[in-house]
């Protein structure tokens, strides 16, 4: 039987359709796999945004001063972060690797404050306000603190606050005490509103003292909150020192080490405790032309009462000690025939008032009355390692 062609056209075209069909089917699964992956790669490629957080929050108040700002970044680096208070801008530090900042020091009390933090594409902002203290910390007085005014090398810094502080040690910190010619020291809390800055040794001579409290926003208390820093400059000037031997019933003044004065004086005479004049080193602290002097815890009529005028009076305890103006010079160089202080004649008494600077040194031996270490200025009693341990750090 003859085969007739048209029936094998159609089995070799399903052949070549089945081979073209099997080769698609092949072709189709790893095409489909490099899209994905393609996908995946371009997905990975494109990093997500950083964030950021900004502590204290959006529309916090009543921030306590002392809270730090601290912003940080996640999935990137801090380009820059700015902050502001108050009227002026808050300094602060990044890390190692730039994924935080935090402010330094401490922020002012009713105050808002605004920061903003960038990190690449992200932005971030943060408006919040501190809190109102119940009771503001300010200085109430620095001494000395006269404008202008030279001191001696034995001056204290005796500062006074407008409130009593329970927080002496966050306060202490805050203050700051700057030297030309730097000396160690420490400050001394007497009560709880004013402490005393005291050199181990006497200052060096003719210098410039700068004295700080960086008070705003330190906690002096419950509800006390410093408001306001305060700064002044002192000058040191010449050293100063005046020896008294009341056994000698001599005086003699030294200045940068040279004998520049000798006087003859009449002490306590000693009869009481009260007519007995302190040793110890004194320092010179006001003067007053003419000074009234009274007997102490005497009344009109009573033995030993006196109300006098006394002229160029130098005062160096709160114990009624004077170096000041007598006319006795029969007794002045011979004998102690004084209430407690320290006379001698008119002429020289106008020069030592006239040349003294408040901080003088004034050592007096020979008396069998120690000054105390509270008595006027008299914080020169005390060795230096026990004045430091009334330091609150």
């Amino acid at each position: 039987m003859n085969v007739t062609p048209g029936w094998r056209t159609p089995v070799a075209g399903m052949a070549l359709l089945a081979a073209a069909v099997l080769t698609a089917s092949c072709s189709s699964a790893p095409t489909a796999e490099r899209n994905a992956e393609a996908a995946k790669a371009t997905t990975s490629a494109t990093p997500e945004a950083p964030t950021i957080k900004i502590s204290p929050a959006e529309g916090t108040s009543k921030v306590s001063p002392e809270k730090k700002i601290v912003v940080t970044a996640a999935g990137g680096t801090l380009e820059e972060v700015t902050a502001e208070g108050g009227g002026k801008a808050v300094e602060g530090t990044f890390n190692a690797d730039k994924t935080k900042w935090v402010s330094k020091g401490t922020l002012r009390p009713s105050s808002s404050y605004n920061v903003s933090a960038k990190a690449g594409v992200t932005s971030a902002a943060s408006t919040f306000k501190t809190l109102t203290p119940e009771r503001e910390l300010q200085v109430a007085d620095v001494t000395p603190n006269a404008k202008g005014e030279t001191v001696g090398v034995g001056a204290p810094i005796i500062v006074t606050f407008n409130q009593p502080v329970s927080e002496k040690a966050k306060v202490e910190r805050a203050l700051e005490v700057d030297a030309q010619k730097p000396a160690k020291g420490a400050w001394r809390w007497i009560n709880d509103t004013t402490v005393i800055y005291r050199t181990a040794k006497y200052w060096p001579a003719h210098q410039k003292v700068t004295f700080n409290a960086r008070l705003t926003g330190v906690k002096g208390g419950q509800g006390l909150y410093g408001v306001k820093d305060y700064d002044t400059s002192l000058k040191i000037g010449a050293r100063v020192i005046s020896k008294v031997d009341t056994k000698k019933h001599m005086m003699y003044v030294y200045r940068d080490g040279k004998r520049v004065q000798t006087m003859r004086i009449s002490a306590g005479m000693a009869t009481t405790r009260e007519y007995t004049t302190t040793s110890g080193v004194h320092l010179t602290m006001e003067r007053g032309n003419p000074v009234r002097m009274i007997s102490p815890g005497r009344k009109k009529g009573d033995p030993g009462y006196y109300d006098v005028m006394i002229n160029h009076a130098v005062r160096i305890s709160n114990s009624g000690e004077y170096v000041h103006a007598k006319d006795n010079v029969w007794a002045q160089g011979r004998s102690n025939v004084s209430h407690g202080c320290i006379n001698s004649r008119p002429d020289q008494a106008l020069w030592f008032y006239n040349h003294f600077q408040r901080g003088d040194v004034v050592d007096i031996t020979g008396t069998t009355r120690d000054l105390e270490w509270n008595n006027g200025w008299g914080f020169w009693q005390l060795p230096f390692s026990k004045w430091k341990k009334g330091s609150a750090l």
